[in-house]
């Protein structure tokens, strides 16, 4: 298993990691993702160590905590073979403190993160989403806090925009705060957002990503094509209101190029999404989701080999969009080889 750095920590994780929001199955959403129980997610976890998939990432919220709780009890007796990671932030009780990033919930939502874990220690803690409402210095200063407790190692954000990412690096830089080193973003073929800011944000402050939907909320998996209904077990079903959008004409644009470069390879859909990913600037690990040991062993197969320059610029190609203002006129313009993505080239 290939090893990166996690942004400018210094400590390293797996290229893929596994995304644990198929453990618990409660809810309308998390039980469409999977419902996977304590012994199937000791088989799963036996299998993804064996290959070097150290990093699990889980969340309070996934399905109301069971998926954390399930993770913990399959970790039982190695939790030293592993790295743990999860979030908070987002709505977790019915109390008016049980959401956001204060100094109150965050303490509270941790205490009981490593309950449910069966930890002392959380590797990487990420906030789920930006709290307006908590000025960022109180924010980090808790963090800060939970480091030097030694409750958690490592901060991370998760769904911050660039200006919510660059205010909370700048607060810990001017107060000498712990930083965020990891950003937990939604990135794909058919969702690039994340390249207009925050991946050049990535790499001029040393922040990694790890990716969220690798697969485009399963749509890049080879099932969805061009003239066909969805068919009947696809989790788009049920989950379609929480995906992010994406134009049906560009989703098959991006698959029928897939399907070119599946022929040249050899490789399934699903891993030349995961291959196209691995490749790109700023990105530390790639979360996979798997409901069985076959779809784990399927998605491993995105490693050990690479796409081609060539194939690589067919599917930059097939999954562009115009960027919005501001950014349109720096990728497009005169002053393309002065704008941020530069350094990306």
């Amino acid at each position: 298993m290939e090893q990166r750095f996690l942004g400018r920590s210094g400590f390293k994780v797996p290229a893929l990691g596994f995304g644990a929001g198929t453990f618990g199955g409660q809810g309308p959403l998390f039980s469409a993702w999977g419902n996977t129980d304590v012994e199937g997610a000791r088989s799963i976890v036996d299998m993804a160590l064996h290959a070097g998939v150290t990093l699990f990432d889980t969340a309070d919220v996934y399905s109301n905590g069971a998926s954390e709780s399930i993770l913990g009890a399959a970790l039982k007796g190695r939790r030293d073979k592993a790295i743990v990671s999860t979030k908070l932030a987002l709505r977790a009780g019915d109390g008016p403190n049980d959401v956001g990033a204060s100094r109150h919930h965050l303490i509270a939502a941790t205490d009981a993160a490593l309950k449910r874990l069966g930890t002392d220690y959380i590797d990487i803690l990420q906030l789920h989403a930006f709290d307006a409402m908590t000025p960022v210095e109180i924010v980090l200063d808790t963090l800060d806090d939970l480091v030097h407790a030694g409750k958690v190692r490592l901060i991370g954000a998760s769904n911050f925009s660039g200006w919510q990412l660059m205010k909370s690096l700048a607060a810990s830089d001017r107060l000498g705060l712990q930083r965020f080193v990891a950003n937990q973003a939604y990135y794909s073929l058919i969702g690039r957002d994340y390249e207009y800011e925050l991946m050049p944000l990535g790499i001029d402050q040393g922040v990694g990503a790890i990716v969220w939907s690798p697969l485009g909320w399963g749509r890049l998996t080879g099932k969805v094509r061009r003239g066909q209904p969805l068919p009947a077990g696809s989790r788009l079903h049920e989950t379609a209101g929480f995906a992010p959008p994406v134009d049906d004409e560009r989703l098959y644009r991006v698959v029928d190029a897939m399907d070119q470069v599946a022929e040249e390879t050899g490789k399934t859909l699903p891993q030349i999404a995961l291959n196209w990913l691995l490749q790109r600037p700023t990105v530390s690990s790639v979360l996979i989701g798997a409901r069985n040991e076959e779809q784990l062993k399927q998605n491993l197969g995105a490693l050990g080999w690479q796409l081609s320059a060539e194939q690589v610029k067919r599917l930059d190609a097939a999954s562009a969009v115009t960027p919005p203002y501001p950014y349109y006129p720096y990728w497009n313009g005169q002053f393309a080889e002065r704008s941020p993505v530069a350094v990306l080239a």
